[in-house]
């Protein structure tokens, strides 16, 4: 039997996860990404706050699949797809398939504000939070120093989004002004220091039970956070952001976690538009309008009874839309019945801080320190390797032990270079 051709586009979860599972002895796989590794983005934030080391979290494409002979890397852009003739076009060239698997995940939602999307920081790969913790640390010396009419705007951090990520944020900039600020400047008062979270609905962590809803709210408040609720940002110029109340803050640095939009591909048909910007899929994640184009993962919107808007955006849905996939294109090279997906909630979580979570599970809801544990072993399984598991076990149990970590460090170059 000649093996079929699989191009996956994309390298996250889903996209990672199917390449892994896919049979080697009935397909070669084509792996196409605009970068070089795979970024595991529920810790994005704690390299953004420096809590942990990009490499801890950043996996090179071409070491996970070493051993796999039938996995090929392409670092390109997809631009498009030509259904006809069954090839991919991107920026280095046209490649053809049998099966086009689109994993290409979201991207930042900005409403269409493009002075925003413009001055406000993302968290949406690993180069992202580089250059938050850059921008956090350099803020920190610049108050050092900074005139008096310039200290309001660098003393406002304000964070659009209370969802996971912001809640997350949020907690860990409010650990950093209590317990390292003191130490590394002692003398500078840093009481006036604001972490300001900003949502649009009327509560933190609104996809989560009431209990967490309740609960982070009010622990984000004893750590000092400023909690605005139904307040959406109007706009941001990179010094004044303007909000749905009238009220401006003055603040030299926003980050944007408000919301996702699916990533634009050219060539699907219209059957497979979907709120979102995502793709419409079937219970097999087969894209609406296709016969061998298939979408998995943040980017594929699939209708279920128990899910009428599309399942949550999650790490677990990926991963496990990628492995029944994996397992339906073995059973169409083979003749047997494809099943149809259906997700298993095996819960949500969130972590505030030191000893400060919140975990909904199917039937419990647990806080505090067991939910804070449940958390980081939770998260600990799904990085990939046992190197990068002890490392950031490592720098957890430090940070634990000591309240402080040593990875404070501002990495960017001081001057633009000049190419002779």
């Amino acid at each position: 039997m000649n093996k079929k051709k699989v191009i996956i586009a994309g390298g996250g979860f889903a996209g990672i996860q199917l390449a892994r599972k896919l049979d080697q002895r009935l397909f070669d796989v084509l792996l196409v990404d605009k970068i070089n590794h795979h970024q595991f983005q529920p810790l994005f934030y704690q390299v953004a706050t420096s809590q942990l080391e990009p490499s801890s979290i950043s996996f090179p494409l071409r070491n996970i699949f070493s051993r796999k002979k039938n996995v090929q890397i392409r670092l390109a852009e997809i631009l498009s797809i030509d259904r006809n003739e069954s090839k991919i076009i991107t920026s280095i060239g046209e490649f053809s398939y049998d099966y086009l698997v689109l994993a290409m995940g979201c991207t930042n939602n900005f409403f269409g504000n493009e002075n925003i999307k413009k001055n406000a920081f993302t968290l949406k790969t690993t180069y992202d939070a580089i250059t938050i913790r850059n921008h956090i640390i350099l803020t920190f010396e610049k108050i050092v120093s900074a005139k008096e009419d310039e200290l309001e705007a660098l003393n406002n951090l304000a964070i659009v989004g209370a969802g996971p990520t912001g809640v997350e944020l949020a907690g860990a900039f409010a650990e950093i002004k209590k317990n390292i600020l003191p130490k590394d400047y002692a003398g500078v008062d840093f009481s006036k220091f604001n972490i300001i979270l900003i949502e649009g609905t009327r509560n933190t962590l609104g996809s989560m039970s009431d209990a967490s809803k309740v609960e982070s709210r009010r622990y984000l408040q004893q750590m000092g956070v400023t909690i605005l609720t139904e307040t959406f940002v109007a706009d941001y110029d990179g010094y004044l952001l303007k909000l749905s109340n009238g009220e401006t803050i003055k603040t030299k640095t926003v980050i944007w976690v408000a919301g996702v939009t699916g990533n634009n591909i050219k060539g699907l048909p219209e059957a497979a538009r979907a709120p979102g910007n995502r793709i419409s899929v079937d219970r097999f994640n087969r894209v609406n309008g296709c016969d061998n184009v298939f979408a998995v993962g943040d980017i594929a919107y699939m209708v279920t009874p128990k899910y009428p808007k599309g399942h949550p955006q999650v790490a677990n849905v990926a991963i496990n839309q990628a492995k029944l996939l994996a397992k339906n294109l073995k059973s169409i090279q083979t003749g047997k019945k494809l099943k149809a997906y259906e997700y298993k909630n095996l819960g949500t979580m969130a972590t505030i801080g030191r000893n400060k979570a919140v975990v909904d599970l199917p039937h419990i809801h647990l806080k505090g320190y067991f939910a804070w544990f449940i958390w980081m072993s939770l998260h600990l399984m799904l990085i990939l390797s046992v190197r990068n598991k002890l490392i950031i076990f490592i720098n957890w149990a430090w940070s634990y032990l000591t309240k402080d970590t040593s990875l404070r460090l501002i990495l960017k170059e001081d001057k633009p270079r000049t190419n002779t």
